[in-house]
């Protein structure tokens, strides 16, 4: 059993209705009252997100999940095929349960899949992945103020933030967990 004091990035916990992961928590202490957790959860089997605050006292049950490798092979419509690396067997899951991940996928792409009692139900995606700009305004002289951006749409559909002298055709490093800027892959 753990406590919402326990919580971390992935933690897995069973609530009345299935099946949660922690994607954000945080500890709040208000002067004389009780602390209590802040936290986004996602239904693993649904995809879907909620808000919950849980008293820092509460207990869950934290579910085991086996993770395998796997390998993201291609889309169609709005299902996403994955290919088991150690069974070779090939799984598919939903545009909706995967959800923000599907801007991360590119061919031949290696993450991990989540299995719930022997059944495929969710993936994790590397923390950072390397993606090609396809369109952002083009950079002039001057543009050298640091700390400033310019928003670039990326070869999955993502739009971030990048610096000035990212252009059409660069690579950036991406990082997963943030949806934010590393660098420029050369």
């Amino acid at each position: 059993m753990i406590t919402p004091n326990d919580f971390r990035f992935g933690t897995i916990i069973k609530l009345e209705d299935g099946y949660y992961q922690v994607i954000e928590y945080q500890r709040i202490k208000i002067a004389q009252r009780r602390a209590f957790v802040k936290t986004k959860l996602k239904n693993l089997i649904t995809g879907q997100v909620i808000e919950k605050n849980f008293d820092s006292d509460e207990t869950f049950e934290e579910i085991e999940v086996d993770r395998k490798k796997g390998q993201f092979l291609y889309s169609e419509g709005d299902n996403y095929y994955f290919m088991d690396l150690e069974s070779y067997e090939t799984i598919f899951f939903s545009k909706e349960v995967l959800g923000d991940r599907i801007y991360y996928l590119t061919e031949n792409l290696e993450v991990t899949i989540l299995y719930l009692q022997n059944k495929p139900v969710n993936i994790e995606v590397p923390t950072f992945v390397v993606l090609q700009v396809v369109e952002t305004q083009a950079s002039f002289k001057g543009d050298t103020m640091s700390g400033s951006s310019k928003p670039a749409k990326l070869s999955t559909g993502l739009v971030i933030d990048v610096p000035f002298f990212v252009e059409v055709g660069d690579y950036v490093r991406i990082d997963t967990r943030t949806n934010s800027y590393v660098e420029r892959v050369l």
